[in-house]
């Protein structure tokens, strides 16, 4: 079925991320939840001519007015939203999450003798739960292994157990347990068991249950080596299952854990424009909300006050009385509400889902606006980078150096454009410094700068907003120098780009400025520095290997300019004419100069 012109923009933009979808009519009505590995890829082939669909799924597509999408971290955790979503919203065409069920968790009960056991409802018994487990195969086989580690106690022996713990004069018959004689309990009424041993195995079983898998695994591999070993292969081949189902196991879910409840999550990502806040509301351990916001940045706003100013506002909208809050920096507290900012856990997982979401809708809406307004990427990009680096006009017109020698043999220097943000390659330059004697990285710059806008002012052409220098301090204030002499100082914008932290560095001021990693400011320097460095090291290269050249057929006598181009195209290189016989140079030069460059390798 082809697309409405809606549905066609939304397909363009959808992420190629796990997560949820949610299908709408032209009513605004939830027809449908899924699921997906690939969000861009499941909801396009809804609308594939070449699928084939059921006649409730056809009928289900001619209905799809509007998709919205939550982005997960894993696969397993749509599939475990999906579950929570559903059951909330109950969509009309979801038929086979609607009931009571949902997936499986075990828990650890709160008993003298806990038991570890399978259970589909969560409560606030005191128990342990773990979970939950996307496949019941999964959840089974490590429950089975557990048991097989650390024996628990059966139902028989855990009744009668609880009898001797009243009454120690009890005496049980042996028979009465016929699973201890097995292996698969733990045997209480063979003999007294003390109550520690039995804790020290719940301790175990709850190490494996929290995901710390390794001692189990290694205990496998040793298992499996040893059947191996005794030529059991099938035995080796059953344990070697299980330690891919091990493998497999997830004991935590970002978007399903019933310790964390009544709890919302704010994030934050902004662009030269706007801001764009997420929030997740979690309830009985499960995401039920999710939502970005989009609100409109002021001149001095800082991302700081545009969260603190939206979470009551957000907070109002969702109806949310929760009595914590997660975020990812400090801001001011609400009355009555504990505001946290996690560090590490599942709490933190919750946090950066937040944000991977948030960063997902304002690229969305950038896409949005690049379809409406194909020139509007580069009107932000311009807009960003003159908010970010504190300038006056758009750096329509950028331009970096780096400079390259060899212990400050055949130094060279490299200017390249960009030009609204893209590549200018005919605008590129190269200089073979000529006033530097030995390694001084800082004069070669000065003299790089002072050659190149000494020319452009003097040819009348326009002059870049921006000068990126790829160096610190020192190359900076050398590039600044030569901006002076010309009387320029003012009217190129100078900033540079140290390696090691990414520091950008600026004329006259000590403390360096660091982006966020993910800004397009710092991108597009990286672009930049990255292309000078490789158009001057590829200069220098080749002026080192022609001065080579030069400098090891030069002293032999007889071989001049035509003889050397004619030895290097026949031999390749100095090491081949080097390696060739007297008969073959011969064959290129007269008798003589053969025998002068045999002589002279000799």
């Amino acid at each position: 079925m082809k697309p409405s012109d809606h549905i066609s923009n939304l397909l363009k933009r959808l992420p190629q991320e796990p997560g949820v979808y949610k299908h709408f009519n032209s009513n605004g009505r939830l027809l449908y939840v899924g699921k997906a590995k690939n969000l861009k890829k499941r909801v396009s082939s809804y609308f594939n001519r070449k699928t084939y669909y059921k006649k409730k799924t056809e009928t289900l597509v001619k209905k799809i007015s509007d998709i919205e999408w939550i982005v997960t971290h894993t696969e397993q955790d749509a599939l475990l939203l999906e579950n929570t979503l559903i059951k909330k919203h109950k969509p009309t065409y979801n038929i086979l999450l609607k009931d009571d069920k949902t997936f499986p968790f075990l828990v650890i009960n709160n008993e003298v003798f806990p038991r570890v056991v399978a259970t589909r409802q969560t409560s606030k018994d005191g128990g342990e739960y773990f979970g939950p487990f996307t496949n019941k195969k999964t959840m089974h086989t490590v429950l089975s292994f557990c048991k097989s580690l650390y024996p628990l106690m059966c139902e028989s022996c855990r009744g009668s157990s609880l009898r001797v713990l009243k009454n120690p004069s009890i005496k049980i018959t042996p028979r009465k347990c016929l699973k201890s004689q097995i292996g698969t309990c733990c045997g209480p009424c063979l003999s007294y068991h003390e109550k520690v041993d039995y804790e020290n195995s719940i301790a175990s079983i709850r190490h494996i249950l929290k995901g710390n898998l390794s001692e189990v695994k290694a205990k496998l591999k040793k298992s499996m080596k040893d059947a191996a070993e005794n030529l059991s292969y099938e035995k080796a081949d059953l344990i070697k299952s299980k330690l891919k189902s091990i493998e497999k196991y997830q004991a935590k879910s970002t978007v399903v854990n019933p310790t964390i409840t009544n709890v919302d999550v704010f994030s934050i990502v902004s662009d030269a424009t706007n801001a764009y806040v997420n929030c997740m509301n979690i309830v009985s351990g499960s995401i039920v909300k999710g939502q970005t916001f989009e609100i409109k940045k002021q001149l001095s706003d800082s991302e700081k006050e545009i969260l603190e100013s939206a979470i009551p506002l957000i907070r109002e909208v969702f109806r949310s009385r929760s009595k914590e809050v997660y975020v990812p920096f400090k801001v001011d507290d609400e009355d009555g509400i504990k505001i946290s900012v996690p560090k590490k856990g599942d709490k933190k997982k919750l946090l950066d889902m937040s944000v991977k979401n948030a960063d997902f809708y304002m690229k969305d809406r950038h896409k949005q606006q690049e379809q409406v307004d194909p020139d509007s990427a580069r009107k932000r990009l311009m807009d960003t980078m003159k908010w970010d680096l504190g300038l006056k006009e758009d750096p329509r017109h950028i331009e970096c150096f780096d400079n390259s020698n060899m212990q400050g043999t055949n130094p060279t220097s490299a200017c390249v454009v960009f030009k609204n943000g893209r590549p200018a390659k005919k605008d590129y330059r190269h200089f073979n410094i000529k006033t530097v004697e030995g390694p001084d990285d800082f004069a070669s710059m000065k003299e790089a700068v002072y050659r190149r806008y000494r020319r452009l002012t003097e040819e009348g052409v326009s002059l870049p907003q921006l000068l990126i220098i790829d160096g610190g301090k020192g190359q900076v204030s050398h590039a600044m120098e030569a901006l002076e002499e010309l009387g320029l100082e003012k009217e190129i914008k100078v900033v540079g780009i140290a390696k090691r932290l990414e520091e950008l560095f600026f004329p006259g001021d000590s403390t360096p400025l660091y982006l966020d990693k993910r800004s397009q400011t710092l991108k597009i320097i990286q672009q930049m520095r990255n292309e000078a460095h490789r158009f001057s090291l590829k200069h220098h290269r080749q002026k080192r290997s022609k001065s080579a050249l030069v400098s090891e057929l030069d002293g032999i006598k007889g071989v001049g300019k035509v003889s050397r181009e004619k030895l290097i195209d026949v031999f390749g290189s100095v090491k081949g004419i080097s390696k060739a016989s007297l008969e073959e140079l011969k064959s290129v030069v007269n008798s003589k100069s053969a025998q002068n460059i045999r002589e002279h390798f000799s």
